[in-house]
């Protein structure tokens, strides 16, 4: 028996005549009356897999029979017992049916590491949706690369040193290692390089950034084991290479992209944002938790406010979709709008004039619990590495959190000055937080202006309340 069922496309006509026969005028009802997620129930109802108790729980409300729901209509229910055909997305760990958007940036990445691409590294802040769309990409590549290998070095149960990675690789692709082998690193390295030029296999890195060391006199983050470096620069060097990398980390490792230089053909990276408007959206619709959005505009008002950024907007429909709320978005709104309206004002008042706002007090990574387990810790985490591996770097990210808008280069940097840091200390300190992706770039005219995202300035507001001389 699988461990979760979908109701076959067939029977979702029948699905929604239930719902109204058993008196409930919305999903959110019957999720209220069964005391489940919203998510839960529209997954049900839009054919999506549930786990088997409430595929099972829901049919019993609604007065319909799980085993003619689950397969084609006209089909005995007895002559099957298997359920509807849907892609097993159960081993990914971001990737799921609530994938929206990025369709244009899949086909272009897709056709890169189709063709020469051997190696891509996709960046982006915590929580941007790095680590699904590497899986997204996977599913395109099944029949191009159909051998799947996972590395997460945010799993630190794991040791990360480069002969240990490597060995595991070979001995997932069925190259066994002998004890002897496992202290050489260049020669797992060879065998392994030697191996994934034969063979096609699809590599996922996640985390990148975990098993990198800042270099706050130079400004750029560099591997902890050069074991790593030298692996790369094989991958790129090799006259064939059957084998593809797909890289996620929240810092540029800025000794890869000096390899890539000489490669151009062979790398790529590409820096991640937050989705569209539009894509925020097709999220809302997708979840069930607004099939109209723009006649919500607490949701539109949620999502700019979060610049899009998925996490986010994830965790926050799904407070939404469940208890007390079971999609009132009107009824969470009023809980929890002011955050939002917080956000609104000062950016309001900023395009009137008023630059800064060391006093704003925003809490868009923390303002519910669910916030709180998911957003702000991942982002502490990342301000942790930063205070630890660039303090100057730290000390600009937190200063600078009193701009509401972007601002001239100039402005940023004038805060290090009364930290005695001199003119290339200042941009080497600014080159850090750009390879971190935790400032953005954009130009007006002929001037450069530098930002935080609203998340980014939320814990930046809180760190520079506590910043001190003595740090």
């Amino acid at each position: 028996m699988p461990r979760s069922l979908c109701v076959h496309p067939d029977h979702r006509p029948a699905v929604a005549l239930a719902l109204e026969r058993n008196g409930f005028l919305t999903q959110g009802d019957l999720a209220a009356n069964l005391g489940f997620a919203l998510s839960t129930v529209n997954n049900f109802c839009r054919g999506i897999k549930v786990s088997v108790a409430k595929f099972e729980e829901i049919c019993e409300a609604l007065g319909l029979e799980p085993r003619v729901m689950m397969l084609p209509q006209g089909t005995a229910a007895d002559s099957a017992s298997t359920p509807a055909a849907e892609p097993d997305l159960e081993h990914f760990f971001a990737y799921d049916p609530f994938w929206v958007g990025r369709e244009a940036l899949t086909l272009e990445l897709t056709t890169k590491l189709k063709g020469v691409c051997r190696l891509m590294l996709v960046t982006g802040m915590a929580g941007v949706g790095k680590t699904a769309l590497a899986e997204r990409l996977s599913t395109e590549l099944q029949d191009h690369t159909p051998r799947l290998l996972r590395e997460n070095f945010d799993n630190h149960e794991k040791v990360t040193d480069f002969a240990s990675v490597a060995a595991r690789l070979l001995e997932v692709c069925g190259q066994p290692v002998a004890p002897d082998e496992r202290t050489d690193p260049q020669l797992l390295a060879r065998r392994l390089v030697l191996h994934l030029q034969k063979t096609p296999y699809l590599i996922l890195i996640d985390s990148l950034e975990q098993i990198l060391k800042g270099n706050e006199q130079e400004g750029w983050s560099e591997f902890i084991d050069e074991g790593f470096l030298a692996f790369f620069r094989a991958v790129l060097a090799s006259e064939t290479f059957q084998s593809r990398f797909i890289l996620t980390s929240q810092e540029l490792p800025t000794q890869i992209e000096e390899i890539g230089s000489r490669y151009q053909n062979f790398w790529h990276c590409q820096p991640l944002s937050g989705l569209s408007e539009a894509e925020q959206q097709a999220l809302f619709i997708k979840t069930g938790i607004a099939p109209e959005p723009n006649r919500k505009p607490e949701l539109l008002r949620i999502g700019q406010a979060y610049e899009g950024h998925p996490l986010a907007l994830r965790i926050i429909i799904g407070e939404i979709g469940s208890h007390p709320f079971y999609g009132n978005v009107a009824a969470y709104w009023k809980r929890y709008g002011q955050e939002i309206e917080a956000v609104e004002k000062a950016i309001a008042e900023a395009a009137e004039g008023s630059t800064t706002g060391a006093d704003d007090k925003w809490k868009l990574d923390r303002f519910t619990r669910a916030l709180r387990r998911n957003v702000q810790q991942r982002l502490e985490q990342t301000f942790d590495r930063l205070r630890q591996d660039a303090k100057y770097a730290y000390i600009l990210l937190c200063e600078t959190a009193v701009y509401r808008c972007p601002v001239p280069e100039d402005w940023w940097l004038s805060h290090l000055e009364d930290w005695q840091q001199s003119d290339a200390e200042q941009v080497a300190a600014l080159d850090i937080l750009c390879d971190r992706y935790l400032v953005e770039a954009k130009t007006e005219g002929p001037e450069l202006l530098l930002k935080q995202h609203n998340l980014i300035r939320s814990v930046s507001l809180d760190h520079l309340k506590q910043l001190t001389f003595d740090i």
